[in-house]
């Protein structure tokens, strides 16, 4: 083990290439208040500094995360001596999907329990979704009247399709983990004793990439949605002309080539 920052409400730990960012408040069911995003921030912006090619995102106990945590919440919104504090708290949902989106390398998520509100919105920016069966997913924000976050009222329907995605929001309903993996939602099921090691293996598979290509791969995917059909091509061809020029694509086409 390289290194490892700890404290009492997120981990963050780095082996070789993968990083692992862990919510650890198990017997809060994991809500998240204005510490957790600052945290989380932190970690995920450290993590890119540290050059981690794959990020592990997980979360300690029964629950990955119940979403913000409500009580406090409440008590930001209806105390006017704590307005500033509660316009800090609604940003920086913001500030994490941003965070997320900057980092270069792969991050994988992996649900269990509860996946609710705000604490499954910014999950949103990760790259590939992995969730044990007892997983439960539920925006009831339009139920309770507050709203969306995290650029999730673009990613959502990106992910699922528009229809989809007002239904999730307008109704509020739990869904399954199969239920998720039918709409590709998630991209994998497994049993919840299974999850952890399927998220190192996943991880491992991912590190083993041409670590330049994946970071054109991710950059890409979430940013040619917006671009020009030229524009996307003459991106394509600056980077097919980089990444050929790499010795490690050398490296690769080599061994490939005395296999055939």
């Amino acid at each position: 083990m390289e290194e490892m920052h700890l404290d009492d409400i997120v981990l963050y730990e780095k082996e070789g290439d993968i990083g692992k960012i862990t919510l650890n408040k198990p017997d809060q069911r994991n809500t998240i208040d204005l510490d957790v995003l600052k945290k989380l921030i932190e970690y995920f912006k450290l993590s890119a500094k540290n050059e981690d090619v794959c990020v592990i995102y997980d979360a300690n106990g029964k629950h990955f995360t119940v979403g913000a945590d409500l009580k406090y919440g409440y008590d930001l919104l209806t105390s006017k001596d704590k307005l500033e504090i509660a316009i800090e708290f609604l940003e920086s949902w913001q500030i994490l999907t941003r965070a997320m989106f900057a980092h270069p390398g792969i991050i994988i998520v992996g649900y269990h329990g509860w996946v609710i509100g705000g604490g499954f919105e910014h999950t949103l920016a990760c790259d590939y979704r992995i969730a044990a069966s007892d997983t439960r997913i539920m925006l009831p924000e339009v139920g309770v009247g507050l709203f969306f976050s995290n650029a999730s009222t673009k990613l959502l329907p990106r992910i699922i399709g528009e229809g989809r995605a007002k239904q999730l929001m307008i109704f509020g309903n739990e869904i399954s983990a199969e239920e998720a993996l039918s709409i590709g939602l998630v991209s994998q099921v497994c049993k919840p004793e299974s999850l952890q090691r399927i998220l190192k293996k996943t991880a491992n598979m991912v590190v083993q990439k041409d670590h330049l290509a994946l970071r054109y791969t991710k950059s890409f995917i979430n940013e040619n949605q917006e671009l020009s059909f030229e524009s996307v091509l003459a991106r394509e061809s600056i980077a097919m002309i980089t990444t050929g020029q790499s010795e490690e694509l050398k490296k690769r086409l080599e061994k490939f080539v005395k296999k055939e």
